[in-house]
Order: structure tokens, then sequence, then C-alpha cells
């Protein structure tokens, strides 16, 4: 027989941003507590709102199984001594099976005689085990934690209530001075506690008293609130997929409402807008049928339409307050011009450690024209760049900024413009941030992806410069994602960038021109250029490259991230073929016969000394795949190399007697190994 089992911890207002993984650790952490058990089930609900954190165990268990079953032991030999007494180790395989040694017997197995014991134990019911579900919230954490009362306990949030019901009937979990009930607390101003009379009440019971415990069901009824208004207004609205589900985490019984702001406010940039309502207040921005942002906001009050008029005009106030704000900002910081701002970056720190952001600035224009000509940007795109290296970090000390610091770099687009700078310029302003997040959008502009990627090779540089170099369980600074950044940048611009060569060159640069500390040496600089070309495998990984691809080109010494993804495109597009696996199997067996001869140092190959024509159509399709560039073109051409390679062998014996054949077909197979090392260590691809 099963039932089912109802499990809620009822707290005070938990953060928006914790609900649903602290709601899913709660599963996965019950789940787990349930098998470790024996207690079978069908399936896991999760229920979860700010106050409660539930889940519906389906068709649990009412026991475990019971246990019927012949232990084996020890040998006899070693269960008892010459004398036919019982040793430590039979006196211990019995006491482990809640047995004592008058029960062993023997049996033989295999012409061996073992000693046994038969244990039959009785299964424990679940309303036992389940007592122990305190272990369960013991176990639970979360980034912030508080502790009240005089407990020293700490959780989330302070609990207030415990519901345990198997079916019916409760299981009295006690943690700390609560003890588990049927009684759970429905909405805080619209509901009365409930009391449950049995498991599979509990979504029915609580929707009475304003509380949608399903957080699915409160997000539906959200969004088709939202359209509805919407529909009735004629407007659009940008569904903020974080933005829904923080306030599905706010909310236990939503209601929809919009409210209004004087149009006035439209003329200040629409980024302070949408940062004012969505990111200050939680409101969704809406915007007319041409999409254009317009005087309304669109909220969720926890609660029904009763009195709504008084919520809409509160929510009316604290905005306009922000918004004031946001236009005074404004109307000062346009007083001054740009150069008011950048005279200012000398007394701005970048870090304590590293400088001031006027030197930062100075360091990444210098890293900016070393890299324009190596990707060959136009004289106008340069001196673009030139411009704005100068000015770029300029709005961190406006004020707009200082009170609305997510819109640094928007802000200084918008000032640069209506400072008369051209768009490459002001645009790339804001884009030098970008990707702001892992995969967040990249810069659309060539100035803004230059200014991007330099400023963020500054960054890396210079931390590791100053000895702040990330561990593998600390990133404070986030230097990883800034690389992820300038990889995805490159890539996305076709860049080749070899970070080998191009680290030290940047360093370089940079000795003698600015007091940060750089990089000291050549084992330095490699870290440093590793650091960057390890985020490569980030990027395949999250494109679906496969993991042996992965691992073939990444096995290479190959720097320049658009080589390697240039390699992986090739061997992820091919693996499948029916040539693939006796073109990997020939250049592979070319790497381990060098491997195996250690051979290192290849000599120009001597056509004088062929034995064999197999030899000169090896000679004479190597020599023609000396100029090729393109991977894939490589690619086909070993292909097309492959019966060559294995008449080769069939024919020539490698190792040969004679010193000088030996090592002329040596290097012969080192020439066709160096191409091949350009798609990776093919050793590493699994073949089938």
């Amino acid at each position: 027989m099963t039932k089912d089992f109802l499990f809620e911890i009822g707290v005070e207002e938990m953060p928006a941003h914790v609900v649903s993984k602290s709601v899913k650790q709660l599963a996965d952490r019950t789940g787990k507590f349930l098998k470790e058990n024996g207690l079978g089930f069908k399936e896991i609900k999760t229920y979860s709102t700010p106050r409660r954190l539930t889940v519906l165990v389906k068709e649990l268990d009412e026991k475990q199984a019971d246990v019927d079953e012949a232990k084996k032991g020890p040998a006899k030999k070693i269960a008892q001594d010459a004398d036919g007494n019982w040793t430590k180790a039979a006196v211990g395989f019995a006491r482990g099976q809640g047995m004592s040694a008058d029960d062993i017997y023997f049996e033989e197995l295999k012409g061996v005689e073992y000693a046994y014991v038969h244990v039959q134990k009785a299964g424990k019911e679940a309303k036992e085990i389940l007592l122990g579900l305190d272990e369960v919230i013991k176990s639970m954490t979360f980034p912030t934690k508080m502790r009240w009362d005089s407990q020293d306990f700490e959780f989330v949030r302070p609990i207030h209530w415990l519901v345990a019901l198997y079916g019916s009937e409760v299981v009295p979990v006690e943690f700390l001075d609560i003890t588990a009930g049927r009684k759970t607390a429905g909405h805080r101003f619209l509901g009365d506690s409930v009391v449950l009379a049995n498991a599979d009440d509990y979504v029915e019971a609580l929707r009475d008293q304003y509380v949608i415990v399903d957080a699915d069901e409160r997000k539906a009824m959200i969004v088709s609130q939202i359209n509805d208004l919407v529909n009735s207004h004629n407007w659009q609205i940008k569904l903020d997929a974080s933005l829904l589900e923080e306030v599905n985490n706010l909310v236990e019984y939503p209601t929809v409402f919009a409210g209004s702001f004087d149009q006035k406010y439209l003329e200040i940039p629409d980024e302070v807008l949408i940062t004012s309502m969505k990111d200050n207040q939680r409101y969704f921005e809406v915007y007319d049928q041409e999409g254009k942002l317009i005087n309304y906001f669109i909220s969720v009050r926890n609660g029904n339409k009763d009195h709504l008029e008084n919520v809409i005009s509160g929510n009316e106030k604290v905005l306009v307050a922000r918004l004031d704000d946001a236009v005074f900002f404004y109307d000062e910081d346009r007083k001054y011009p740009l150069s008011h701002f950048v005279d200012r970056m000398d007394s701005v720190s970048f870090h304590d450690k590293i400088g001031s952001m006027a030197e930062k600035m100075t360091r990444v224009r210098i890293i900016g024209d070393y890299l324009a000509k190596r990707f060959g940007l136009s004289a106008e795109e340069v001196a673009d760049f030139d411009r704005v290296s100068g000015l770029y970090k300029f709005d961190l000390v406006t004020q707009m900024v200082g009170e609305f610091a997510e819109l640094q770099g928007v802000m200084g687009m918008h000032y640069a413009r209506l400072a008369g700078e051209n768009e490459n310029v002001s645009v790339a302003i804001k884009e030098h941030y970008m990707p702001t997040t892992a995969e967040g959008d990249l810069p659309k502009t060539k100035v803004g992806a230059l200014l991007s990627v330099a400023d963020k090779l500054d960054t890396i540089i210079a931390f590791f410069g100053a000895g702040m170099i990330p561990s593998s369980s600390n990133d404070p600074y986030a230097l990883r994602r800034y690389a992820y950044g300038i990889v995805r940048i490159l890539l996305n611009e076709d860049w080749s960038l070899p970070f080998d060569q191009v680290v030290p060159e940047i360093v370089e640069l940079l000795s003698g021109k600015t007091p940060a500390k750089l990089p000291q040496g050549a084992e330095e600089d490699k870290q440093l250029a590793d650091f960057i070309r390890d985020r490569i495998k980030q990027f395949l990984q999250k494109n679906n490259y496969l993991y042996d691809v992965i691992d073939a080109v990444l096995a290479s010494s190959e720097q320049d991230p658009s080589q390697i993804l240039a390699a992986a495109k090739v061997l992820q597009q091919h693996h499948d073929d029916e040539a693939f696996k006796p073109v990997v199997e020939s250049l592979t067996r070319i790497a381990n016969i060098l491997k195996k001869a250690k051979f290192s140092q290849a000599s120009p190959v001597d056509p004088s000394l062929f034995e064999d024509r197999s030899e000169q159509d090896l000679y004479n399709g190597v020599e023609a795949l000396a100029n090729v560039k393109d991977h894939a073109e490589l690619y086909e051409a070993f292909v097309a190399l492959q019966g060559v390679i294995d008449r080769y062998f069939d024919v020539n014996m490698i190792i040969a007697k004679d010193e000088a054949v030996k090592n002329n077909r040596l290097s012969q197979l080192a020439a066709v190994n160096d191409l091949a090392k350009r798609l990776g260590d093919l050793s590493k691809l699994v073949i089938k």
C-alpha cells in the first residue's frame, strides 16, 4: 500500500531569488533521504511561495521491504580457530547483522565453506522513518542565512511552522521547538490558517485562503492577467523571464495592475526609465504598437483587487520619486563637457594595487592600437578607437551612474551623443562592457569589439601582474568571464589572436609606460596566455561539440581561438563519415611511430634516398599541402592522401637498417605529423 506524503516548511518571507532553488533542493534532499531509507515512491511534486517550501511525495510506500535472506560472511577457516572457537572476525560478522555467533552456520560455495547467518527483519514503517526529516532541514544550504531567538541553527529565514502528513496521519517531525502538525497558514492578510485533513487537500485548501502554492500556476496567472491588460489597452510588453520569475516568487496570490507617470519623464533616456521600473521597483515597462516606450508600467500585487486604486497610487508615487531624482541627475550631468569628467579619472581608483582609471585607459589605448594593426581595422576605425579610449570610463563620475550603477556605459553613450561624438565612439562606450554575462550580447561595432577586447585584456594582465590570479575555486574579479568574453568576441569577429605570441608583445609594449606591475618573464606570460586559451573549452562545450573533438583540438599547442575553432568544426563535421576512421588511424599511426622512435629532430627530406615510388608519392602529397591554410581543405587532402600513406607503410620498413634511409623516412612522417597537428591530437578521438 502507498499514500501521499506532504511536508511543508513555513517561514518568514524569503528573498525571491532563493525560492525556486530552495524548493528544488528540498525535493532533491527528501528524495535522497527516502531512497537511502528504502522507501519507494512515484514522484515528488514541489510547491513554493515566499512563505513556504513544500514537497508532496506521491505514492510513498507504507513501510520498508522486509529482509529475509542469508548473509555470507568469512570462510570457515577464518571464522573458527583450530579448536573450533569463534574468531573475532566471526563474532564481528554476526554482530554486524544484529545476530550472535551462535546463529552462524556453514555452507559450501565452490568447494569452500563459508559462515552464514539467516537474517529476518521486518521493514520499518514509513511514519517511523519520516520522523528523521529534521535531518533534511538541517542539511539545507543557502547563500544567506539567519539565526532567530536563542537558536544557534541557521536557515534562510526563521521557521514558524511545519506540516507533515502521511495520507491523513500526522507525522510529528520535531525541529528546534516546533512539532509538525496539520495546520498551515493562509495568505498573510487575506486568509486564515488551515487545518488539513489529508495530504492531497493541500493545494485546494490553500487556494481557498488566497495562496496559490503551485509556482507554475501562479506564473501562468500573472502572464494571463498581463496579456489581458495589454490587449485591452493595445499595448506591447517584453516579458523578461528573470523578472517574471522574481515577481512570481514575491507573491502568494497575484493580481496584475497598471500605473502611469507623467509624459515629461519620457525625455530622459529609455534605459533610465526601464532601470527605475524594472531593477528598482520590479515593474514591467510598456510599449506602444510601434515599439516605443510609453508612460505606463505593469506590476503585480500580492493580494486581490480590493482597494487596488490605493495600491496603484502608492506605486506611482514611489516611481515618480525615483524619476524626479533621475531627471535632476540627468540635467546636472549635461551642464558639463565630457572633459570635465575625463579630468577626474586620475582620482578614480581601478584597484588600489594596480592604479587609477586614467592609467587603465592609457594602457587600453596602447593595447588597442596594437590589436587594430593585427585585426586590419581601417584608419577611420583606428581614429574612432583612439578617441573613445581616451574617454570611455568618464560616466563613472557622473551623478546618474553614481545613483544608477547599472547604467554605466549606457549613460556614457547617451552623454557622448549629446556632446556631438560620432556614433562609433558613442556606441563603443556602451559596448566595451559587453558581454555583461557569460552568454550575453556581443558588441556590434568593430570599434566597440576592439575596445572590449583591449579593456578585458588589460584587466587580466593587470591582475595577473599584481599577483591576483584566480584559483580553481575563487575568482573574485570575474577574470574567467572576461577571458571568455575575449574568446567569444574574437570568434564572432573572426579575428586571429595567438595568445602565446600576443601576450609577451603587449607586456613589452606596456613596459615603462604604466606604474602598474606587469607579468614578469616567459613563465608568467605563458600562464596568462593559457588562462585565456582555456576558455575556448567552455565555448566549445556551450556549442555542443563532441567531448573527444574538444579534447583533440585543445591538446594541440595552438593558441589562436580562430584556428582551434576551425579545427573543431572540421573534426565535428566529419566525425561520423566513412572515411574518418581510416584517416585518423593512419595519422595516429604516424604519430605513434615517431613517439616510439623518440624522433624529434627532423631534417629536410632527401628524395635521393627514396627506394620506392610510394616515398615519392608521399613526398609530393606533403609538398602540395605545405601552403594549405584552410582546415577543411587540409582534412580533405588527408582523405585523398590516406591511400598513399597506407601504401607507404605496406612497402617500406620505416626503421630501416640504413641509418640515413631510416632518418629520411622518419623525417617524411614528421612532415605529415606536423600538418596533422593543425587538426589537434587525433589520438584523443573516439573512432568506431
